[in-house]
């Protein structure tokens, strides 16, 4: 018998991310295919789990060895290869089974990892079982596990035709006036998925979309940037693309393609919170339309505009912590019809509750193909704000540092509240602004978000929170 191994830094709060050969090898993933069997999949009375993988040279190796913990358990597996996170959450819904969706997301070549949900694409978590899948998977490493009398069978299914079909289903784009779309796929997963679902790849008929593709060969090397559209340095050959080609909106997505960024018409990046607001319009109008109300997630770093139209067009907003676990929950326990982040992660209840960077796309496109005015101008009214951007300090104590922030603006009259980290709020009054300050989960690092209802507000509270962060 042997120790069992510390799995801490690699089966994380949400997920599992580590270094192909070091902290996540073949036999790391064999033991979290049998703890996941234990831990959640049986015990949900499940016999089959939905496995896919993204372009990595990794995946499919770490899929049939999660697969081998799976069926030495005795539960079957149902391989669907190479897919965007988006369509695992697909195939999880659709054949109502768990899955698990090997990728790294947004993370260098030299990581993988897992996602990994309960049927119907539902969240699982440190609180809903990953917690003791991290338990049981240390265990097995250190002294093994006992094959199931009756193994598992192993089989395969090519869903992406039928995720392409899915989604056109949600968001018809037949009617819309012809655009011309540049979009990034960073070498990774929406090389794959856009093809198929706004082109004719998976044998749909064609949209009247001219694409432009940049880096759709799939390459899990990353040969032209990092697929990280939150690092603005992987915006800019998108951003160039569309001034050079005169198209009407640029898209970038991310490594597993659960998450889209746009560019509109003049190369500039679209606030995420801009694209909730519109969304969640339009979901709102949908709800109504058939007699429902809407209620829309949004978490608390998304811009104070976003609440605000969603109020006056009727819906319901409901203010969530950060994080797809939480969205998720949250999602499912209000029956949302739509939640975004300001990661640009976008939820929708015709989804499974589950997040769809497509799905997302899709609908900026059907808005603004319905109507004859650029991309900037149809989103002007979804960001009337001026907001700092998530901005990153590295501090030795946190803690001082968020109270040093808390007394200086609470003598102004600014409302505190702790959600998520704290949120001081000074919207009531003039001048206007609120900001949000919380600690990195894994890192000595402190986040700031600022917004206001002027540029020159926000630069000064930035400036001065950011000062007494950095004090220490």
């Amino acid at each position: 018998m042997t120790d069992a191994p510390d799995l801490t830094g690699l089966i994380k709060a949400y997920d599992v991310r580590g270094i192909v050969g070091e902290s996540l090898t073949t036999a790391v993933a064999q033991a979290i295919g049998a703890a996941f069997a234990d831990a959640v999949v049986l015990p949900d009375g499940e016999t089959t789990v939905v496995i896919g993988h993204d372009m990595r040279d990794s995946g499919p190796g770490l899929a049939e060895a999660l697969a081998t913990g799976l069926t030495d358990r005795s539960v079957d597996v149902v391989h669907i290869g190479l897919c965007s996170t988006d369509g695992l959450y697909h195939a999880s819904g659709v054949l109502d089974l768990p899955g698990v969706m090997i990728t790294a997301s947004h993370n260098p070549a030299e990581y993988n990892g897992m996602k990994m949900c309960r049927s119907r694409a539902r969240a699982v978590g440190e609180n809903t079982g990953l917690g003791d899948v991290r338990t049981l998977a240390s265990r097995y490493l250190g002294s093994g596990y006992e094959k199931a009398d009756a193994v598992g069978a192993s089989s395969e299914r090519d869903m992406l035709g039928e995720y392409a079909q899915f989604l056109r289903g949600l968001v018809p784009l037949e009617g819309v006036r012809p655009l011309k779309v540049v979009v990034d796929a960073a070498n990774a997963m929406g090389g794959y998925t856009v093809p198929a679902v706004l082109g004719t790849d998976a044998g749909l008929p064609a949209l009247p979309l001219e694409i432009i593709p940049l880096y759709f060969e799939l390459d899990g090397t990353f040969p032209n940037h990092e697929a990280n559209p939150l690092d603005p340095a992987n915006m800019v050959d998108l951003q160039a693309a569309v001034r050079e080609h005169g198209a009407d909106i640029g898209l970038a997505f991310d490594g597993d393609a659960d998450r889209c960024f746009a560019v509109d018409e003049r190369g500039e990046v679209v606030p995420a919170s801009a694209i909730t607001a519109l969304v969640g319009l339009r979901e709102t109008a949908r709800e109504s339309r058939s007699g429902g109300h809407a209620t829309v997630i949004h978490n608390l770093i998304s811009s104070r505009a976003v609440p605000e139209q969603l109020r006056a067009a009727g819906a319901t907003p409901v203010r969530s912590r950060v994080g797809h676990s939480f969205i998720k929950a949250q999602m499912a326990q209000e029956n949302a019809i739509f939640g975004g982040e300001h990661s640009a992660h976008f939820y929708f209840r015709d989804f499974f509750y589950a997040d769809s960077g497509m799905l997302a796309a899709m609908h900026v496109l059907a808005a603004l193909g319905s109507q004859e005015g650029t991309l900037s101008a149809l989103l002007e009214v979804h960001d009337p704000y001026a907001a700092s951007g998530e901005i990153n300090s590295t501090v030795v104590d946190a803690d001082a540092a968020r109270e040093r922030v808390r007394e200086a603006f609470a003598q102004e009259g600014a409302s505190e509240d702790y959600l998520d980290g704290m949120t001081l709020d000074h919207w009531d009054s003039e001048p206007r602004w609120w900001l949000n300050v919380r600690a990195s989960n894994t890192e000595p690092l402190l986040r700031l978000n600022v917004e206001a209802a002027d540029a020159a507000t926000m630069a000064e509270i930035r400036d001065r929170a950011l000062a007494l962060i950095r004090e220490g």
